[in-house]
C-alpha cells in the first residue's frame, strides 16, 4: 500500500515506538487503520476512524452517563453527520457547539467535521451578549447545544435566512429543536439512509474562540495536522502512551482540552470526562489509580491543592497543564504531593505550543515555561525585531507546524520572518529555558520605568496566606500608571496591606510596590480559569 502521508524520519519512528504506537497487531486492522488516515487525514474524523479500525472494542469514552467503545463512538458521530446532512448542512457551513465535556460533544464535533463543515467551539461561560456577537461574527448556520443552554439561546436571533438553530442532541443521537414550535430549528425526524460517508473535498476546520477576557472572543481557525510530527512533538516531551486512560478536565472548547482530545484519539486512549470540574472527584480519581494522565488548566491544580492531601496511587504518570501561567510555587507543591509528574505546556490558541516544561525543568526553575519541542523555533525579539541575548526580556515569537490559519474576521496578526508574535514578553536563560514575563499589553510605564505586573503577581503568590492574586496597572495622576494588587486569602488567614507592600519592597524595585492592595473573596475568572481583569474593581485615580 502506498502511504506517502506517513513520514518516516528517525525522530517520528523512535517517538512512536517509545509511546507504544508501533506495537504489533492484526494485519487487517492495521491496514484499515492506516487506510483511514490515508482517506480522511489527521483531523478528528480521521483520528477517530483509525482508532475504531485498529481497536473497535476498546472503551473510547467514559463520561457521566455512559461508556462507549471506539466503534460505538464512530457510529454516533456518523449518525449525527447524516442528520446534519439531511438538514442541508455541508462543506464550509459553520456550526456552533455549546456543550460541556461528554461523549455526545465528541460525537457531534466529529459529525460536523465529517461533512467538511466547520465546528465553532463556544465557551460555556459566555454572556448572552457575547453569544449574540459570536453567532453573528462567525455567521453560524446552526448552534447545537446541551439542554441546559436552551433558555438563553432561544432568546437570541441570528441574521441568516437559512438558520437552523438552536438545536440539541438527544441521548439517542437525534437532533431536535430547542423550542416546541421548532421554528427555524432542526427537525426531530429520523435520520434517513446508512450509506457510507465519504471524505469531503475540503476537510472541516475547527474554530476555537480566543479567551475573550477583554471583549468579544475572536475565532481562530485550527490547522489540520499533516502527519505524525505534531503529535510526536508533544508526546516526545509529555510521555503519554497508546491505550492510556486520560482524564480531560480542561474544557473541550478550550485550546488545551481540544488538543488533549486530538492526542487521546491518536493514541487510542480511553478518555474520561466530567461535565463539570469537581476537585474532590478529580482528586479521588487520580489518587485512586483510575487514570494514567490528567489534562487540566492551572487553576484546577490550585483547587486540588486546596483539598486535604491523600495518599496517591503510583498510577498517575502525567499531569499536563496549559492555558495560563503556573502561579508561584504551585509546580513544586503539586509535585511534592503527587510526584514528579507535572508537565506545563506554554502556548496559545494562535500558536498551539511554544515550549513544554518537564518535571526536571520545573524542579530546576519552577516558573519556567520549559523548552521548545522538536520542530518549534522560538526567538525573543526587541522593538527593532532583532534577537536579544539570553536573560534579556523581549517579545516572544514562535514558528511550528500548527500555527493557526488566521482569524475568521481577518484580524491582523504579527509575523516576523515566518514567526508569529504571541503577544507575550519573555526571556530565555543560559540553559535554553523559556520564561514568560507578562503580556505586552499588560506592561505599564510608571514614572518612566517599565513595570511587569506578572513578576509582582508571582512574588505575592508565594506568600503562605495568599490563595490567588492578580496584579494590574491602573491610572495614576503623578506617575501615569501604578500597580494595584488584588488578593484572595486562604481560609482564616489575615494579611495587612502594609505587610504586602513591604514584602514587595524588599524583593523588587521600588516602582514595583503596589500602592493599592485590595482583598477580595474571589477573583473573577472565565470558564477556563483565566482572570477577567476588566471585572476587577478599580481604585480611584490619585
Amino acid at each position: 500500500m502506498d502511504l506517502p502521508f506517513i513520514a518516516t524520519t528517525p525522530f517520528i519512528v523512535a517517538t512512536m515506538a517509545r509511546r507504544g504506537l508501533l506495537t504489533p497487531g492484526h494485519p487487517v486492522r492495521i491496514v484499515r487503520q492506516f487506510g483511514a488516515l490515508g482517506r480522511w487525514g489527521f483531523g478528528l474524523a480521521g483520528e477517530l476512524r483509525q482508532a475504531a479500525a485498529r481497536s473497535p472494542h476498546r472503551v473510547a469514552v467514559i463520561d457521566d452517563e455512559r461508556r462507549v467503545t471506539y466503534a460505538e463512538l464512530l457510529a454516533g458521530a456518523e449518525h449525527i453527520a447524516r442528520a446534519l446532512r439531511d438538514e442541508g448542512v455541508g462543506s464550509r457551513d459553520r456550526i456552533g457547539l455549546l456543550m460541556r465535556n461528554s461523549a455526545r460533544m465528541i460525537e457531534t464535533l466529529i459529525g460536523i467535521t465529517t461533512l467538511g463543515a466547520d465546528p465553532v467551539l463556544i465557551n460555556t461561560g459566555l454572556s448572552a451578549s457575547q453569544l449574540t456577537a459570536v453567532a453573528g461574527d462567525q455567521d453560524l448556520r446552526a448552534v447545537i447545544h446541551d439542554d441546559e443552554f436552551a433558555p438563553q439561546l432561544a432568546r437570541l436571533t441570528i441574521p441568516r435566512r437559512d438558520q437552523r438553530w438552536p438545536a440539541s442532541v438527544t441521548g439517542a443521537g437525534e437532533l431536535r429543536p430547542a423550542s416546541p414550535t421548532g421554528a427555524g430549528g432542526l427537525r426531530p425526524a429520523p435520520v434517513t439512509g446508512t450509506d457510507p460517508l465519504r471524505p469531503p473535498e475540503r476537510p472541516g476546520r475547527t474554530i476555537v474562540l480566543t479567551s475573550g477576557t477583554t471583549g468579544t472572543p475572536k475565532g481562530a481557525r485550527r490547522p489540520t495536522p499533516g502527519g505524525f510530527r505534531p503529535l510526536c512533538s508533544v508526546i516526545d516531551r509529555i510521555p503519554l502512551r497508546a491505550g492510556d486512560h486520560v482524564l480531560i478536565s480542561a474544557p473541550l472548547f478550550h485550546t488545551w482540552g481540544f488538543a488533549g482530545l486530538q492526542i487521546a484519539l491518536a493514541l487510542r486512549a480511553t478518555i474520561h470526562l466530567h461535565r463539570r470540574f469537581q476537585p474532590e472527584r478529580v482528586r479521588d480519581t487520580i489518587t485512586g489509580g483510575g487514570v494514567d494522565a490528567l489534562i487540566a488548566v492551572p487553576v484546577m491544580l490550585q483547587q486540588l491543592m486546596d483539598l486535604p492531601a491523600q495518599a496517591a496511587s503510583p498510577g498517575l504518570r502525567v499531569a499536563a497543564v496549559s492555558g495560563s501561567a503556573l502561579p508561584g510555587g504551585l509546580a513544586t507543591r503539586f509535585m511534592d504531593r503527587y510526584g514528579d509528574v507535572l508537565y506545563n505546556l506554554y502556548g496559545s490558541t494562535e500558536a498551539s505550543w511554544v515550549s513544554i516544561a518537564t518535571p526536571a525543568d520545573l524542579r530546576a526553575a519552577p516558573d519556567t515555561a520549559g523548552r521548545p519541542p522538536a520542530g518549534t523555533t522560538v526567538k525573543i525579539l526587541d522593538e527593532q525585531d532583532s534577537e536579544v541575548p539570553p536573560g534579556t526580556v523581549g517579545r516572544i515569537f514562535v514558528a511550528n507546524e500548527m500555527i493557526f490559519e488566521g482569524y475568521t474576521n481577518s484580524a491582523a496578526t504579527r509575523k516576523r520572518d515566518g514567526l508569529l508574535g504571541t503577544g507575550d514578553l519573555g526571556h530565555v536563560d543560559a540553559a535554553g529555558r523559556v520564561f514568560v514575563d507578562g503580556r505586552e499589553d499588560d506592561m505599564i510605564v510608571s514614572g518612566g520605568e517599565n513595570v511587569y505586573p506578572a513578576e509582582v503577581e508571582d512574588l505575592l503568590a508565594g506568600l503562605p496566606q495568599v490563595r490567588e492574586v492578580a496584579v494590574i496597572g491602573v491610572p495614576d495622576d503623578e506617575y501615569g500608571q501604578r500597580l494595584a494588587a488584588y488578593l484572595v486569602l486562604r481560609d482564616d488567614e489575615k494579611l495587612d496591606p502594609d505587610v504586602v507592600r513591604e514584602h514587595v519592597r524588599r524583593n523588587r524595585a521600588r516602582f514595583c510596590v503596589p500602592r493599592d492592595v485590595i482583598f477580595l473573596d474571589a477573583l473573577p475568572r472565565n470558564a477556563t480559569g483565566k482572570i477577567l481583569a476588566r471585572e476587577l474593581p478599580r481604585p480611584a485615580a490619585g
